[in-house]
């Protein structure tokens, strides 16, 4: 039973490492219709009933009331701000850059997991792996890299960096605070409390006023909710409670490989000798931090 839930954990990784790399460009497409707020609200409010129903149905029982505080907990930090604020720096900066610094993720999370919850691993392989991945995704970017101090480039990088100190703690919490509800249960309801919280924000700030219903936004909201909602955080929330941290942080290098092949191929972006240099690298980086967790 142990290696079948290990095979599974693998596989929801793997799944998160592609599928969330495709979400970069979504977003991008997204938010030149929805305003941000309303745009990540919406998009957890649909899928977490989805979900439930999902699971209600498969015959896995609701949480406690007590548990739903901790989930509440979970979802704010984890979408609340880890989500909604990668969606609001979307409309300062590319996907590409985004994707770079959220590459910066796994620093976090290991950090906090080591000096908050005296839990993880840290050690030459994990160090190592950690340093050669940044190293590849800076590599791949760094043609960009002389806008980082121009424009509102500053707006969008301070609100990825509160997001992605969002998402650490949201993760560790997660993976530490027990619940007594399916890994799976419980990430719906994470959807469906943020998403509430986040409709509601978004409304009462007058985002509605703003929303533009073209094909390719609403196209684009289906994506994220299905792909990037369901299956995605999905997979997260169930790799974190059966794998390592500082493997399962790893995705955050490899999203971007995928982040920059969709700008080559939908928005024409060069793909050149940097992108294969630098996705050998960060695949280097990957395993040595899948050899120091173990």
């Amino acid at each position: 039973m142990t290696e079948q839930k290990n095979l599974k954990a693998y596989a929801a990784w793997i799944t998160i490492c592609i599928i969330w790399g495709t979400t970069y460009l979504a977003i991008k497409i997204g938010v030149e219709d929805f305003p941000p707020v309303l745009f990540a609200g919406i998009r957890w409010l649909v899928a977490g009933p989805i979900l439930i129903a999902i699971m209600w149905m498969r015959g896995y029982k609701f949480p406690e009331r007590g548990d739903l505080i901790h989930l509440g907990i979970v979802g704010i930090l984890l979408l609340g701000f880890g989500n909604v604020l990668v969606v609001v720096a979307e409309q300062y900066i590319s996907s590409g850059l985004t994707s770079l610094i959220i590459t910066t993720t796994p620093f976090w999370m290991v950090l906090f997991e080591k000096f908050m919850y005296k839990k993880g691993r840290i050690n030459k392989f994990v160090i190592g792996g950690l340093l050669l991945g940044l190293a590849g995704v800076v590599l791949i970017f760094s043609h960009d890299m002389d806008t980082v101090f121009k424009g509102s480039f500053f707006i969008g990088a301070a609100a990825l960096l509160v997001a992605v100190i969002g998402w650490a703690n949201g993760t560790l919490y997660s993976k530490y605070k027990k619940v007594s509800v399916d890994p799976l249960m419980g990430a719906a309801f994470q959807m469906f409390i943020a998403g509430v919280i986040l409709t509601l924000l978004g409304l009462s700030i007058g985002e509605y006023s703003y929303i533009k219903a073209t094909d390719a936004g609403l196209y684009s909201l289906l994506y994220l909710i299905v792909f990037g909602s369901l299956i995605g955080y999905t997979s997260y929330i169930y790799a974190v409670a059966h794998l390592p941290i500082s493997l399962v942080s790893t995705y955050a290098y490899i999203n971007p490989v995928i982040a920059v092949f969709l700008g080559w191929l939908v928005l024409s972006e060069p793909l050149n000798i940097q992108l294969v240099l630098g996705g050998i690298v960060i695949l280097l980086g990957v395993w040595m931090v899948k050899k120091g967790a173990h």
